[in-house]
């Protein structure tokens, strides 16, 4: 496999297909790991991309359309890799849409990745990402602010919104630990699908859970933080801002297990 394969719905994507979008940020996405080309959380995306498409489009595809070029992919992929669903328009951006502007699916497979090893240490920014409960493509800050804290000496990047809350890292979720149950933090985030998948399997699993604001200055009465994404269902974190945070193997290991307990099924 070439390092990353694009199709547009069920075909190779041509430069016809991509040049437009090399110039335009008006899109959304949801990435995903397959592993003998079974993904955990499948329901999650769908909904993701759906929800997205409604807000940003007014318009949705069908979910069998988007499993169908997923499985397209999939199909013509090794059996373990990373996957990427991105939607759009064919009205473009900065245009007022016409009634049958239509919408597209891309679907790139890459290399399969399980995340960094950790522990990390994060910088904590001021930052409150736009539209955040959609995982859009115009996201400069991402990046930004993880050259910054690499600049910095540090792993990457904490959010703290305008009421002084963490929300969010660059590319992750945030969770932390008290001794005996989960905590989210409650701000203004993307919920992202293996968050998804852990809070559903913690639940049966009859683990607790809450969600409450978590500031820098509450981190020292914690026992634990990681982040998450489509990579890994957790990393520790060691330290956010100037504060020091315990690891926290048993915290981790009870992610992980949870993570494990959900289905991984074909598209």
């Amino acid at each position: 496999m070439a390092a990353y394969l694009v199709r547009r719905d069920t075909r190779l994507a041509t430069t016809g297909d991509l040049a437009p979008l090399a110039f335009a940020g008006y899109a959304h996405f949801t990435a995903m790991q397959a592993r003998e080309g079974l993904v955990r959380g499948l329901d999650l995306h769908l909904a993701r991309l759906r929800s997205a498409s409604l807000r940003l489009f007014g318009q949705a595809l069908p979910d069998a359309r988007v499993r169908s070029a997923l499985r397209t992919a999939l199909d013509a992929a090794p059996a373990d890799v990373s996957l990427t669903a991105t939607l759009y328009s064919t009205a473009g951006e900065f245009t007022v849409p016409e009634p049958e502007a239509e919408l597209s699916i891309l679907v790139r497979t890459g290399p399969p990745a399980d995340g960094p090893s950790g522990p990390l240490r994060l910088t904590a920014v001021p930052h409150e990402r736009h539209l955040p409960a959609v995982k859009h493509v115009g996201e400069v800050a991402k990046t930004y602010y993880l050259r910054q804290a690499a600049a910095q000496g540090r792993d990457d990047a904490a959010f703290v919104d305008r009421r002084g809350r963490l929300s969010e890292a660059t590319i992750w979720n945030l969770a932390f630990w008290d001794g005996t149950s989960v905590v989210w933090p409650r701000a203004p985030k993307l919920d992202g699908t293996t968050m998804g998948v852990v809070r559903r399997q913690l639940e049966a699993m009859d683990v607790p859970q809450r969600a409450e604001d978590v500031t820098l200055r509450d981190l020292a009465g914690l026992s634990g933080a990681v982040v998450m994404n489509s990579w890994t269902p957790g990393v520790t974190v060691r330290e956010i801002g100037s504060v020091p945070l315990p690891e926290a193997p048993d915290f981790l290991g009870l992610l992980h297990r949870a993570y494990r307990a959900e289905p991984a099924i074909a598209p």
